[in-house]
Order: C-alpha cells, then sequence, then structure tokens
C-alpha cells in the first residue's frame, strides 16, 4: 500500500492572506482537512502544516504555517495534496478507494473480473472492472455487499447483469 495518499489538488489561491483552494473528492476528507494535520504537495512532497480550514462551496480552503501572503503560496497552485496513510486511522473495516485497485469481483462464486481503476463522475463512484469485457459497477450497497481486504475480493450481487 502506498504511504502517501493522494487527498486532492490545489487550482488557485483566494485572497492575499495566503488562502489556497483544494479540489478534492477524497473520501475522508474530515479526518485530513483540519487544523494542525501535516499534508505534502507537489511531486516533491514538500511538508506543510494547515493552520486554518474552511469549507466553501466545493473547495477545501486552507492556510498553511509559516504563509500569510499570497505571493508565497502560488508556487502550489495546480499541485496535488497528498497526507500519509498513518493519520487516517483506519478501522479494520474500512479502506481507501484506492485499496481496491487488483481486487477480484466475486458473484455467487464465479470471478467476474479484476478492478482495474475507479472512476468518479457526477453521480456515482463506479468500479472498472476488467473480466472477459471491460465493464462497470456502482461503488454502493445495491451492488457492493462485502469488502474483504484480507483475501482481496469484492462481493456482489447483479455485477453480471451489468456485463454487456
Amino acid at each position: 500500500m502506498n504511504d502517501f495518499i493522494l487527498i486532492g489538488k490545489i487550482v488557485n489561491t483566494h485572497g492575499i492572506k495566503g488562502e489556497v483552494k483544494i479540489l478534492s473528492d477524497f473520501e475522508y476528507k474530515e479526518r485530513v482537512f483540519k487544523p494542525n494535520i501535516e499534508i505534502y504537495i507537489g511531486k516533491d512532497k514538500n511538508k506543510e502544516v494547515i493552520k486554518t480550514y474552511r469549507h466553501h462551496k466545493q473547495f477545501e480552503m486552507i492556510t498553511m504555517d509559516e504563509y500569510s501572503n499570497i505571493n508565497e503560496v502560488l508556487k502550489y497552485k495546480s499541485q496535488n495534496v497528498y497526507v500519509k496513510r498513518s493519520i487516517l486511522e483506519l478501522n479494520s473495516n474500512e479502506y481507501l478507494y484506492e485499496d481496491l485497485i487488483d481486487m477480484e469481483i466475486i458473484e455467487d462464486k464465479k470471478v467476474l473480473g479484476k478492478i482495474k481503476d475507479i472512476v468518479y463522475n457526477k453521480n456515482n463512484i463506479l468500479l472498472y472492472i476488467k473480466g472477459e469485457k471491460y465493464f462497470y459497477i456502482p461503488l454502493n450497497n445495491e451492488y457492493v455487499k462485502n469488502v474483504d481486504l484480507v483475501n482481496k475480493k469484492v462481493l456482489v450481487d447483479g455485477g453480471s447483469n451489468l456485463i454487456l
């Protein structure tokens, strides 16, 4: 498992006091967007600490320790933002969507394929499956019945109906 987890992307600055706008679809926002959390920005994973946080429209708005001017944070515009997996403190039944990659999809003891990607659209999170054909299964309780992290298997119901 990857030690650094992508939580969003800095899309712009806001105001003149060093606040940045982060676009994020991360599933555990409440655990990472809060003061005193260490974040890592860009390819070089520059370590910063969140000073303030607020949600505004579709953005997560933060300021970082040691920055109080727009000119100081411009270098981070268009950069990805990461956290270390360890700060998430996931329970044994919790997982990140990226943890599902390469797990087998099983329905009625038959392997339908393996998860190759996670696709986010406006309404659903979809599992992109490679079996005999490529197909999608929505990541929701209607289709996904159990995620077995230990054995790397996802049990589904109705998934075979989605294969065209």
